[in-house]
């Protein structure tokens, strides 16, 4: 759900260290071919220990129960889904998706080791075996299944941030004809006003401005120089807190979720659907002792929730 965002780009990545996300402990797996998954135990801030669930490790393929690691790409900053742990230091993280993936790991016996990538060199680096899953608010779409198998661990749709007082009267998509929006560079939100332009504002076309990273929309509509900003609402939201003096929410009380609302999901290379149905088994299982509504909750995202974690279940 980076706030609706993912890119189909062939972008070359840049080389970056890998840092290890969480520490735990790990027994040492038994030898032979397929190994008994290990235990690893993570603290996640705020909620407790998350320890390995031997029902769902079962699930884990060979290879990876062999490795006792699992490599994640994100993108940061992108809140509430990730962040830097601390400003300047590109290696450490937070936010949901970061103690929600790290969780799951340890749910199968799996550290989790994550680092900061391009935004839009998360499908190339993950084609080409850089890294084995990527995360961050990204959506699940159709077009991106192509390439990828997803694992759905919310919903959520598109918001859209106006000057504080909402001068403009932009209340929900249909008062961006004929503005400049904002949006994160190879996001959704780019792709839908776009679509939504041609066919729905005849003669006041939508502006599309495009960035590298969300912050810097946001310094486009505070500066001036955009009317809005198109986002994942729930990063909207944190945005809309953090600068309240400044800028708020459109209300759009016909989509509480956010326009377009979509699944967010954590991504696995589509050859690798085994690898992707054993974190669904483990997610659901974080979901099922309450592990998983504590860290939602953390970041006041409880109502993105899902009752069930799913697979590719894109709406377009």
């Amino acid at each position: 759900m980076r706030s609706l965002r993912f890119a189909l780009s062939s972008t070359a990545l840049a080389a970056v260290s890998l840092a290890v996300a969480a520490c735990g402990s790990t027994d040492t797996p038994g030898t032979g071919e397929s190994p008994a998954a290990a235990t690893v135990t993570v603290t996640i801030a705020g909620v407790g220990d998350v320890t390995t669930d031997a029902k769902a490790a079962a699930k884990l393929p060979a290879d990876f129960r062999s490795k006792g690691t699992i490599t994640i790409a994100t993108n940061a900053p992108y809140e509430p889904f990730i962040d830097f742990k601390a400003e300047g230091n590109t290696t450490e993280f937070k936010g949901l998706d970061y103690d929600l993936l790290t969780a799951a790991a340890a749910r199968l016996g799996l550290k989790a080791q994550w680092s900061q990538q391009p935004f839009d060199g998360l499908v190339p680096g993950l084609q080409a075996g850089k890294f084995d899953a990527i995360a961050g608010g990204i959506t699940d779409k159709k077009e991106r299944q192509q390439v990828g198998t997803f694992v759905d661990y919310s919903a959520s749709g598109t918001g859209f941030l106006v000057a504080k007082g909402n001068p403009l009267a932009i209340n929900d998509v249909t008062g961006l004809c004929g503005r400049t929006v904002a949006v994160q560079k190879a996001s959704n939100q780019a792709k839908h006003l776009a679509e939504y332009s041609k066919s729905s504002c005849a003669g006041k076309a939508i502006t599309v401005k495009e960035y590298p990273e969300n912050p810097q929309a946001v310094q486009a509509l505070l500066a001036g120089t955009a009317d809005a900003v198109a986002a994942t609402k729930v990063n909207l939201a944190d945005t809309e807190q953090q600068l309240k003096d400044k800028v708020q929410l459109a209300a759009d009380s016909a989509n509480p979720n956010g326009w377009l609302a979509s699944p967010n999901a954590f991504g696995f290379l589509k050859s690798r659907a085994d690898l992707a149905q054993a974190f669904q088994a483990a997610v659901q299982s974080l979901i099922d002792d309450g592990t998983y509504a504590k860290i939602l909750d953390q970041y006041g995202q409880k109502e993105i929730g899902l009752a069930t974690a799913t697979i590719d279940r894109a709406i377009d």
